[in-house]
């Protein structure tokens, strides 16, 4: 009996020695991850060209996925990789990854190089594909999806990520406003998205425009 006590006394004290020890590894882990990825975006200020996204985008979208506790997410367009960084950048403090299709290799091999500059490679599944044949067969689920590519097709990349999309979780569109402004033919995916009884939306206006559509529930 005494020695039992004494086991679990030990086992208590190394719990106690243990625990403090390793989460303060990991506090100073996420925090080397955190100083290193806003030094890279702090680097690379001014450069984001090729079709990706303002600061602003890629902040509200780290932070919707920061608020909402969100590790299951999908990216409909890399290019070379900005937003897939604030993305990722959110998922490493809640534990998730993300998966995200380019279909240029140009791009794509681009986008790595950045991935692996910034640190965020481990929550980050790129693939090289078609996302008109890809995303379709995407099993899911997710809580999060950003959509980012070709513009004429997003109502049929909405259509078959929504399925797959838990309640609860958020999808995302770029260039999309309900300002008024119609541009590159959206109003008609405008209108469609405020059709959508079992999504509640709002849009976001401060930089390129970006639609934030929360699944309420499934029909």
């Amino acid at each position: 009996m005494l020695r039992l006590t004494i086991v679990k006394l030990i086992v208590v004290a190394a719990f106690f020695v243990f625990v403090p020890l390793l989460l303060g590894q990991e506090s100073s882990r996420r925090e080397a991850l955190d100083k290193r990825v806003r030094a890279f975006l702090d680097s690379h200020k001014g450069t984001w060209h090729d079709m990706n996204v303002p600061e602003v985008d890629g902040k509200l979208l780290h932070d919707i996925i920061i608020v909402n506790r969100y590790t299951r997410a999908l990216e409909v367009g890399t290019s070379t990789g900005h937003s897939t960084i604030w993305i990722a950048w959110a998922l490493s403090k809640t534990g998730g990854k993300v998966i995200t299709v380019e279909i240029d290799e140009s791009r794509y091999k681009t986008a790595l190089k950045n991935f692996k500059e910034a640190g965020l490679s481990e929550y980050i599944d790129a693939r090289l594909a078609d996302a008109h044949e890809l995303v379709p067969k995407l099993k899911g689920p997710f809580d999060f999806v950003f959509s980012d590519a070709d513009k004429g097709w997003y109502k049929n990349y909405f259509d078959a990520v929504a399925p797959k999309l838990v309640v609860g979780g958020c999808y995302t569109t770029h260039n999309v406003s309900d300002s008024g402004w119609a541009g590159f033919g959206l109003g008609g995916y405008v209108k469609y998205l405020k059709s959508l009884k079992n999504f509640e939306r709002t849009f976001d206006n401060r930089g390129a425009g970006v639609s934030i559509s929360y699944k309420k529930s499934e029909k």
